[in-house]
C-alpha cells in the first residue's frame, strides 16, 4: 500500500468532499441527539502543506489555496474555511484538516468518531494527532471491514465515509459492497463515498451498480476541473451520498456552480442527481 495522501492534501477533491462534509455535519446538529462519525480509511487526520509531500505536488495550490484567497465565498462554506482558519491563525495557508480533524472540529461533545486507518506509519501519526480528544476511537485495519466491525452504532445516526486510495482495480466495486453492507447493518446511516472521475467506463458500471444498490435514496455529486475526455488525467471528483440530510441537496445546487468556477483549471463543470431517488411512503 504507498498511497499517502499528502501528496494531495487540500485540492480541487478534497475541497468538494470536506466542504460536503461540513454542511452534512451542520445540517445534523440541527437536532440534539448525537451521532457518530465512521471513517474507513482515514490517512493522519492533519496535513502541512509547507511539508515535502504536499510542496512536491502543489496540488493545494488549485484547491483550498484559491478559497483561502477568494475575497468572496458562499456562506454555507463558513464552518469549513472556520477550521481551517482556526489552524492557521497567523492567516498564512500551511495547515489543512484531513476527514477526521474535519470531523473532530465540527462534532460536537455528544457525538462519537471512529477512525480507521490501514497504513502503519500513517495509523500512527493519527492516533498522535487525536490521542487528546476522548470522543475518537482510532482503528489500525482494513478500511474495507468498518461497516461490519462497527455497525450498527450505539448513536441512532451515523455518517460513514469512504474514501479509498484507489490503487486496485476492483475498489469502486468494494464501494458498492461496502454501501451495502453498512445499510444492511444501519438503513438509516448516511453513507458518502468519494470516487475520482477519470476512466468513464468504469464510472458507467460503478453507477449502474449504485444504482441496484440497496441504499434507500442516493445522491449523486460530482465537480469537474478539466473536461472529463482524457482518461490519462484526474478530471474531478465525485461524491455519491447515500440518505442525505434534508437541505443538503438544495445547499450544493446553491454551491456548485460558484464551486465549478472558482476550481476550475481548463474547464469547470458539475452535476448533482439523483441514482436512486426515495420511494414514496406505502409504496
Amino acid at each position: 500500500m504507498n498511497y499517502r495522501h499528502a501528496f494531495h492534501a487540500g485540492n480541487h477533491a478534497d475541497v468538494l468532499k470536506h466542504l460536503t462534509l461540513s454542511r452534512i455535519f451542520a445540517l445534523l446538529a440541527k437536532k440534539d441527539a448525537p451521532y457518530a462519525y465512521l471513517d474507513s480509511h482515514a490517512g493522519v487526520g492533519l496535513y502541512d502543506l509547507a511539508a515535502d509531500q504536499a510542496s512536491r505536488t502543489g496540488e493545494f495550490l488549485q484547491g483550498i489555496a484559491r478559497l483561502w484567497q477568494a475575497s468572496v465565498v458562499p456562506q454555507v462554506c463558513a464552518d469549513y474555511l472556520r477550521v481551517i482558519h482556526e489552524l492557521n491563525p497567523d492567516g498564512q495557508l500551511r495547515y489543512y484538516p484531513g476527514s477526521p480533524e474535519l470531523a473532530r472540529q465540527l462534532s460536537r461533545a455528544q457525538d462519537r468518531l471512529h477512525c480507521n486507518e490501514k497504513h502503519p506509519q500513517d495509523g500512527q501519526l493519527l492516533k498522535e494527532n487525536m490521542h487528546f480528544d476522548h470522543r475518537v476511537a482510532v482503528h489500525l485495519g482494513e478500511g474495507w471491514h468498518v461497516p461490519r466491525a462497527l455497525m450498527p452504532t450505539r448513536e441512532k445516526r451515523a455518517v460513514l465515509l469512504i474514501d479509498p486510495p484507489f490503487e486496485q482495480a476492483d475498489e469502486l466495486e468494494r464501494c458498492v459492497k461496502a454501501l451495502n453492507e453498512a445499510i444492511g447493518r444501519m438503513r438509516q446511516a448516511i453513507v458518502v463515498i468519494w470516487y475520482p472521475i477519470k476512466d468513464a467506463r468504469q464510472l458507467k458500471r460503478f453507477y449502474n451498480q449504485l444504482t441496484g444498490s440497496s441504499a434507500p435514496k442516493l445522491l449523486r455529486v460530482e465537480l469537474l476541473v478539466h473536461p472529463a475526455d482524457d482518461a490519462t488525467r484526474l478530471s474531478g471528483s465525485g461524491l455519491v451520498i447515500a440518505n442525505p440530510p434534508w437541505g443538503l441537496e438544495d445547499e450544493l445546487r446553491s454551491l456548485l456552480p460558484w464551486l465549478a468556477q472558482a476550481l476550475a483549471q481548463s474547464a469547470g463543470d458539475w452535476r448533482l442527481d439523483w441514482l436512486i431517488e426515495e420511494k414514496p411512503t406505502g409504496s
